[in-house]
C-alpha cells in the first residue's frame, strides 16, 4: 500500500545523537500503532513517554546506545541501528492481523572537511526499508597564541616567528576519534591549487617544512587529547612574491583513537639532532614513506 508523502519513518542525526520520529500510522493503513511495539535497536530501547494524543513516537538516543554499530569508511563514520516493531500477538492465536517490520536507522558523518546536514527519506518497502541522514563533524584550524592557551588575535608576523596551529574536531557522543593533518599548503591567494604553492605539511602526515635548514618546524608532543594536534612551522614568505599575505589551507581527517597509528594515519616530524623521522605516536616505521615519498594516500 502506498503511503502518503509525509515519511512514517524520519531520522535526524545531531553531533551526539540521534532522534527517530514514527508516524503512529506506521504502514499508511489509518491503524495506528501502538507505542510499546516499537523499540530502537538490539538494546530495545523505549520510546520518550509517548503521548497517546500525538500522531507520532519519538525516539531519542546517543550514537552509542540501544546497540548500535559503528562503521569506519574512507569517507565517513556509519552509525547504524534498526527500529523494530514488534505487534502484540492477537487474542485469538488462530490469526494474524499484522506483522513485524524492521526499519534500518543510519547516520553518516563525513571523516573529512564539513558537509552540509540533511534528512533522506525514501521510499518505505513494506516490512524491511531504510532511512539516512547525514550530519558533519566539526572540525577546526587555528592559529594560538605563545602559550597555547587561547586562539591568537592577530595573524600578522615577522620572519622569525613560529605560526603555533591547532586542529580539532568535536568528537562528543560519538567513539573516541584520533585528528591529522594530512596536507597543509601555502599561497598568496585563497585558490589552493594556484602557484606559488609550497605544501609544508604533505604525504598523509609529513611535517616536511622540519627538513628544511634553520627550521624548527615540529608536530608538537603530547597532544592535548587525541581529537586535537598542535604543530609548529617558522614564519616564511615566497621569494619572488612582494606581498605580505599567506592563505594556509589544510586537510583534516579523523580515524578511530583506537586504531593504531600507522602509514595511513601519522604525524611524523623530522629530528635534524638524529636525521630520522620521529612519529608522535606509533613506531618508527610508519614515518619511513617520509623520506621515499611513497606513503600510501590515506583512507
Amino acid at each position: 500500500r502506498a503511503l502518503s508523502p509525509r515519511p512514517a519513518v524520519a531520522v535526524r542525526c545531531q553531533e551526539g545523537q540521534l532522534a527517530v520520529t514514527v508516524r503512529r500510522d506506521l504502514f499508511g493503513t489509518g491503524r495506528p500503532v501502538r507505542a510499546v511495539e516499537l523499540s530502537l535497536g538490539t538494546a530495545s530501547c523505549p520510546p520518550l513517554s509517548p503521548n497517546p494524543a500525538q500522531a507520532f513516537v519519538i525516539f531519542v538516543a546517543a550514537l552509542h546506545e540501544c546497540g548500535s554499530t559503528l562503521q569506519v569508511t574512507p569517507d565517513s563514520l556509519i552509525y547504524r541501528t534498526t527500529l523494530f516493531y514488534k505487534p502484540t500477538p492477537s487474542s485469538n492465536p488462530l490469526i494474524v492481523r499484522t506483522t513485524p517490520a524492521e526499519v534500518l536507522i543510519e547516520c553518516h558523518y563525513p571523516r573529512k572537511s564539513n558537509v552540509s546536514s540533511g534528512a533522506v527519506h525514501p521510499t518505505w518497502a513494506p516490512f524491511r526499508s531504510t532511512v539516512a541522514a547525514q550530519e558533519r563533524l566539526q572540525f577546526s584550524l587555528r592559529l594560538m597564541d605563545d602559550d597555547w592557551s587561547r586562539e591568537r588575535l592577530s595573524n600578522g608576523f615577522q620572519l622569525g616567528d613560529s605560526l603555533r596551529f591547532q586542529a580539532d574536531v568535536t568528537s562528543e557522543g560519538h567513539v573516541p576519534l584520533r585528528l591529522f593533518v594530512d596536507q597543509c599548503v601555502a599561497t598568496v591567494t585563497p585558490d589552493r591549487s594556484s602557484s606559488p604553492r609550497y605544501a609544508f605539511i604533505d604525504l598523509g602526515g609529513c611535517l616536511v617544512d622540519g627538513r628544511v635548514e634553520d627550521t624548527s618546524s615540529a608536530f608538537v608532543s603530547p597532544r592535548p587529547r587525541p581529537e586535537s594536534l598542535r604543530f609548529l612551522v617558522d614564519a616564511f614568505k615566497f621569494a619572488e612574491d612582494a606581498g605580505n599575505l599567506l592563505y594556509v589551507s589544510c586537510h583534516l581527517r579523523v580515524s578511530l583513537a583506537a586504531q593504531a597509528p600507522n602509514p595511513w594515519n601519522k604525524a611524523c616530524s623530522f629530528s635534524k639532532a638524529s636525521g630520522l623521522w620521529a612519529p608522535l605516536e606509533g613506531t618508527a616505521a610508519i614515518c619511513s614513506c617520509c623520506d621515499t615519498g611513497s606513503c600510501p594516500s590515506p583512507g
